[in-house]
């Protein structure tokens, strides 16, 4: 018969080996998407983002041959209840199901301690889907409160920097008017429950819209001498902390300074189409590298000095199957294969194992498990 061995058990050899050399630590989660027909197994991805040191990952549903691949690990994810299942959230049984089906058996080997309700729900048109989303999340609360899972597991939910009608200067940061009848609860919402706002904030963006009025200095954290609020004298060299502070603004502008903001979103595409410019290998490693140093360095933005941002990259791998412009299936930090898109000073290994058996003894070997970032941090 074929033989088998844990994962787990060839990480360690690794490390004690000294293959699995890290160089870098930061309080940094990534999302894991899986739009992609060529992507590896996620028990072999357990193992890549021990190698770097990632133990913070989001998933765009509660997939779970990942859940069940990361048991027993330090890493802590946030699933995700899709937009097409916002209805159904809105019976409160059928939310306790959810949660008893996707969350419950997984836990507490498994760190589930983040659930978004929806993603980008304000972004589209559709007034009756926004409607459904403040009661979905009260009842998935309500529904782990029942479970006993409320102590451990968050609930939120991710939005597009387009619920911004005003995003500068920062102190003048604005909801848009249609949508304030919806997110002022929601905001209430996260007070009552201690819970943080998530934001998918994309510099790129703008700079993509408008490449001869924004600095791309400003947008890469290169330096610049950055734009200074009118309001505030608060300078900003980069626009994403730009972004965070607006937010900040605009819920205060509800009456809300006690609620956290999050970026659940961020990153750069190292490839596009001839109309979007800037999506190049260079520029994402810029912006990807120099975010990762202000996150090591604990930076807050200049209306919350103190307060160090928490942010989740975008994206570990490339996904071919990702609809839209070429710039969609390329904001990953590697390949499919576990190759490096480009350098932003991590190294790690994605194992892949052939199994051999010869007169029931078990033989295993390793190929094509060390992938470097060859780099050395100028920061490390």
């Amino acid at each position: 018969m074929a033989a088998s061995l844990c994962f787990r058990e060839i990480f360690l050899f690794l490390i004690l080996s000294g293959l699995a050399v890290q160089i870098l630590s930061a309080a940094v989660g990534i999302n894991y998407g899986q739009i992609a027909n060529n992507l590896p197994s996620p028990s072999r991805v357990a193992i890549l983002l021990q190698s770097i040191n990632v133990n913070r990952v989001k998933l765009y549903d509660a997939d779970p041959n990942v859940l069940q691949a990361f048991s027993n690990t330090n890493v802590e994810f946030i699933v995700t209840i899709e937009n097409d299942y916002l209805q159904t959230m809105n019976d409160p049984n059928k939310a306790r199901a959810w949660l008893q089906q996707h969350v419950q058996p997984y836990v507490p080997q498994t760190k589930i301690t983040f659930i978004t309700v929806g993603n980008e729900v304000f972004a589209g048109t559709d007034t009756q889907l926004m409607s459904y989303l403040l009661p979905a999340m009260q009842n998935v609360y309500n529904a782990l409160v029942s479970l006993g899972l409320n102590d451990q597991v968050n609930v939120s939910s991710a939005h597009s920097l387009a619920i911004l009608a005003n995003s500068f200067p920062p102190s003048s940061g604005q909801f848009r008017q249609d949508l304030a009848q919806y997110i002022q609860p929601i905001l209430n919402f996260h007070s009552q429950t201690n819970s943080p706002f998530l934001i998918n904030a994309y510099p790129y963006f703008a700079y993509k819209a408008n490449p001869n009025g924004v600095s791309l200095q400003y947008v890469l954290f290169e330096p610049n001498s950055g734009l200074t609020d009118p309001n505030t004298n608060l300078n900003y060299d980069n626009m994403l902390f730009a972004q965070i502070d607006a937010v900040y603004s605009a819920m205060k502008a509800l009456g809300h300074t006690d609620v956290e903001v999050k970026i659940s979103e961020t990153g750069w595409p190292s490839e596009g189409d001839s109309d979007e410019p800037g999506a190049t290998p260079e520029n994402a490693e810029l912006y990807n590298g120099n975010l990762l140093q202000r996150i090591e360095e604990k930076q807050g933005t200049p209306m919350r000095p103190s307060t160090p941002v928490d942010i989740y990259v975008f994206a570990l791998f490339n996904e071919n199957l990702k609809p839209g412009p070429t710039s969609e299936r390329n904001y990953g930090l590697y390949y499919p294969n576990g190759t490096p898109v480009y350098n932003i000073g991590l190294q790690g290994y994605l194992p892949t194992m052939t199994f051999v058996s010869a007169s029931g003894i078990k033989a295993v070997s390793i190929s094509a498990f060390l992938i470097f970032f060859t780099a050395i941090l100028i920061w490390a």
